[in-house]
């Protein structure tokens, strides 16, 4: 009897054990209380390094860019990246204290990797338009241009932007001009940026592009002798700027304290100067 009750004893020790070390286990995977998603000082949550805090403690500004867009991104005879834009980046890295990490990406992609966090911010000719203001956020603008329809010199067919209706224009899909060119009637033919539309204009597989003004001009700079001719300048002028993911207001604040600074000092203008001959930013 004696055995039957020391047996039943030590049953009930071995199961009163197993459960405690049970809830000792559970409790090592549920937080603490004083858990939560990191919060920086500017009250904006980390989250991978999507914070300004978490930006500047990376010691990197990762910028999304073409690399195909002359002048303002592009890779010269060394295949070094540079452009206005890449410099005007380059620039509000050093004045933040931040090393400029570039990804080349084609236009209709770079909204996308800056979804996808591959970046932190693009620096490339953006327009600011109330479509992307809606999702994303911008800086100050920093240079205005306007658009152009570009053809060849033979062609005495398209004279206005509503001569498009019905011809073919090559146009990076996502663009502004791009939407330009499709509301006045065109056929759009896709292209991966300025160069593939200009490669395509001069083979005669499209009938126009609508483009940059500047861009066609240091085109004509580097090419002068190529047959083609600016059919009509848009009346409206486009501003661009620099475009963030929404919710970021720590570092869009810190880039137009730079690029203030850097108008206000004269580096703007000089950088202005070295790619159009004037300043671009009016």
């Amino acid at each position: 009897m004696k055995r039957k009750s020391f047996a039943a004893l030590l049953l009930i020790v071995t199961v009163l054990i197993l459960a405690a070390c049970g809830s000792k286990n559970n409790n090592t995977n549920t937080p603490a209380p004083s858990e939560s998603p990191a919060t920086n000082a500017t009250g904006e949550t980390g989250a991978g390094g999507d914070s300004w805090e978490a930006i500047k403690a990376s010691g990197k500004m990762r910028i999304g860019t073409e690399g195909t867009y002359a002048p303002f991104s592009f890779n010269d005879a060394s295949g070094k990246l540079t452009g206005f834009d890449v410099e005007i980046a380059e620039e509000v890295a050093k004045r933040l204290g931040l090393e400029p990490e570039f990804s080349q990406t084609p236009w209709d992609s770079l909204i996308a990797g800056l979804d996808a966090k591959r970046f932190d911010v693009i620096f490339n000719q953006v327009g600011i338009n109330d479509e992307r203001k809606a999702k994303y956020d911008f800086s100050d603008d920093y240079i205005v241009s306007k658009a152009v329809l570009i053809v060849r010199e033979d062609n005495n067919d398209i004279k206005t932007f509503a001569d498009l209706k019905g011809k073919k224009s090559g146009q990076t899909l996502s663009s502004n001009l791009a939407t330009l060119a499709k509301n006045n009637g065109a056929e759009i033919v896709s292209v991966d940026g300025f160069n593939q539309a200009i490669d395509l204009l001069a083979s005669k597989r499209i009938d126009a592009t609508v483009n940059d003004s500047l861009s066609f001009l240091d085109l004509k700079k580097q090419k002068p002798e190529l047959p083609m001719k600016i059919a009509v300048e848009a009346t409206d002028a486009s501003k661009n700027a620099a475009l963030f993911r929404k919710g970021n207001e720590g570092f869009v604040k810190a880039v137009n304290e730079a690029l203030t600074g850097m108008k206000s000092d004269g580096t703007y203008l000089k950088i202005s100067e070295k790619y159009f001959g004037e300043d671009v930013s009016k």
